[in-house]
């Protein structure tokens, strides 16, 4: 629609957080910084946490992209409330690890001849923790044990923990004070500046072709930045809704009311959202605002997706399990013939 109204070669402010359209504002320099010095170091964890929307996962897809293949092995995984061995099991799928034994014990076994083999090749494994605000004391706590591993004095695998501003009351829980001292370095990201956030806006349309159609005017770029107070997502939401505004209205150069003319609408459309959740969830708390609310309504089919996909791996153990039991019981073949 209006990408070929303006003659656009693909949507520039899409949701989806895609590295490709990464703007290294100040704080994402910062947070890429902390990430590359815990590569070199090696060892212990690197803590990275934002709002919802700043960008933490486009700057750990960033870096899985820039980092050597050759040198570096990674998993990033995105958990959800899972318990410590379902965080292992998970741990192994997503460094392709096969023949993985069922008990504890023999994964974490499984686990450490993986970094072994890894290592005496000459490589580095490195496991990203995405949403670990999700993650139960237990389940971190087998994150440190992974930690314990050892090739020669070296530690095998590198372990950055991601999530949003709450995890940092996760990592606050008195039974996590070893975790705590294996953290070497922590970084909150933050929102963009309002000169950043004019940056960022005609960084993502340059991204796709623009050729200053439509003309984005300076009041315009300001009341962005102050209906979206420089988080990412926000801004890719509001301007996705301003340019789908100026394809119907037959727009060129959209100034500061028009962006407030569409984030008036956005906050009107919000708060019937808010009614709606009022109602059906007894009067529970939203978001903080409007844009906010709006990001979980959106992570909420997300999440739902992942419980189910952990509810039916839960599943198949069970029934691998019953299986296995019937066939003690009943005799090889007989529980699956039944």
């Amino acid at each position: 629609m209006y990408t070929e109204f303006y003659r656009l070669k693909g949507e520039p402010f899409m949701l989806t957080p895609d590295h490709q359209f990464y703007y290294e504002s100040r704080v994402h320099a910062q947070a890429m910084a902390h990430l590359m010095y815990g590569l070199k170091r090696g060892e212990g964890f690197i803590v990275i946490t934002g709002e919802v929307g700043a960008g933490k996962t486009t700057i750990i897809r960033r870096l899985c992209a820039t980092i050597g293949a050759e040198d570096i092995v990674a998993a990033h995984i995105v958990t959800t409330l899972l318990s410590g061995d379902e965080l292992l099991r998970m741990v192994c799928s997503n460094f392709g690890i096969a023949d993985v034994p069922e008990e504890k014990d023999g994964v974490i076994r499984r686990l450490q001849a993986f970094f072994e083999e890894i290592g005496r090749a000459g490589h580095k494994g490195l496991l990203i923790v995405d949403e670990a605000q999700n993650l139960s004391a237990e389940s971190l706590e087998e994150l440190r044990m992974l930690s314990n591993f050892q090739v020669g004095s070296t530690s095998p695998c590198q372990i950055f923990l991601v999530g949003q501003p709450q995890f940092r009351r996760v990592l606050a829980n008195p039974d996590l004070e070893q975790l705590r001292q294996r953290v070497i370095a922590s970084y909150h990201l933050g929102g963009l500046s309002p000169d950043e956030c004019g940056d960022y806006v005609l960084h993502r349309l340059t991204r796709v072709g623009w050729s200053n159609d439509p003309v984005f005017r300076p009041d315009a770029l300001q009341a962005i930045f102050q209906h979206t107070e420089g988080i990412p997502r926000r801004i890719n939401t509001l301007c996705n809704r301003l340019l789908l505004l100026g394809f119907l209205d037959n727009v060129h150069e959209f100034s500061g009311e028009e962006v407030a003319r569409v984030a008036a609408d956005m906050a009107q459309e919000m708060g019937s959202l808010q009614t709606v959740a009022s109602n059906e969830f007894g009067g529970l708390a939203v978001g903080r605002d409007e844009m906010a609310f709006a990001e979980r309504l959106g992570n909420v089919e997300h999440r739902l997706d992942l419980h189910e996909k952990s509810i039916s791996r839960i599943y198949q153990g069970f029934r691998q399990t019953a299986l296995a039991l019937a066939d003690v019981v009943l005799g090889p073949g007989r529980s699956r013939a039944g």
